[in-house]
């Protein structure tokens, strides 16, 4: 992890996709004087799980993935995220205290705004404090079909929607087809909340039945519908 302040946050073209899109000039020089701004590579943890929360993570670039610790050391895959995302907000919100671990799962840029400014801006901007109860809105609403999905679903269909929240929110490469994230077998079964060997095993049928390509650690798909199609069967 490097750390270096060369990015504006006036001129950070990712603001404006961001919950700070529209915030005004004061609340983006609050910003702008406070913030640090670090470079993770591949595999780097940005926060860990039990940690105290002493900021808020706007990812500029790059791909995180959220993580809880399961039995056994098992890792479940809670999230995940891209640029423009923030990370934390609800650890502030709550006891101060991470509930999960972030990490890059590729080279990534992100801005870290110490939590006591985050909290002032909360209490200055109503419009921010809005955008952050939608954000805790839809992680609850995405953390329930989750956990539906685990109890209820069958493993071939919790595969099918993990692949594509992948396209979600990474989308394709330039080809349209190969998934823009390489992801390894054993965090996808994290994410559908099965075994690497199940996961692996849905994987080749679904290569086999035309849904998908596996060239090396890569993933295209085939067929969106058939996949789409997949990802709502029943039983």
């Amino acid at each position: 992890m490097k750390t270096c302040r060369d990015i504006s946050c006036k001129e950070c073209s990712v603001r404006y996709s961001s919950i700070f899109c529209n915030s005004d000039s004061s609340d983006i020089s609050l910003i702008e004087a406070a913030k640090s701004y670090r470079l993770y590579k591949k595999g780097e943890i940005l926060f860990t799980e039990g940690t105290p929360a002493r900021a808020l993570l706007c990812i500029r670039t790059g791909k995180i993935k959220i993580s809880q610790g399961g039995a056994y050391g098992r890792e479940h895959i809670m999230a995940l995220a891209a640029q423009g995302d923030v990370l934390g907000y609800r650890a502030i919100l709550d006891d101060g205290i991470y509930s999960s671990t972030a990490i890059a799962l590729e080279d990534s840029q992100v801005c870290f705004i110490p939590a006591t400014v985050f909290s002032d801006l909360l209490k200055q901007n109503n419009g921010l404090a809005l955008k952050i109860s939608i954000l805790l809105a839809a992680e609850l609403k995405e953390a329930n079909s989750k956990l539906i999905a685990t109890a209820q679903q069958p493993v071939k269909e919790r595969i099918a929607q993990s692949l594509l929240f992948m396209v979600k929110y990474y989308g394709f490469e330039p080809d349209g087809a190969t998934i823009n994230m390489v992801i390894t077998r054993e965090e996808l079964a994290n994410m559908a909340g099965t075994t690497r060997e199940t996961a692996t095993r849905m994987l080749y049928a679904m290569r086999d039945s035309g849904i998908l390509g596996l060239p090396g650690k890569k993933i295209t798909v085939r067929d969106i519908r058939l996949l789409e199609g997949l990802s709502h069967a029943e039983g």
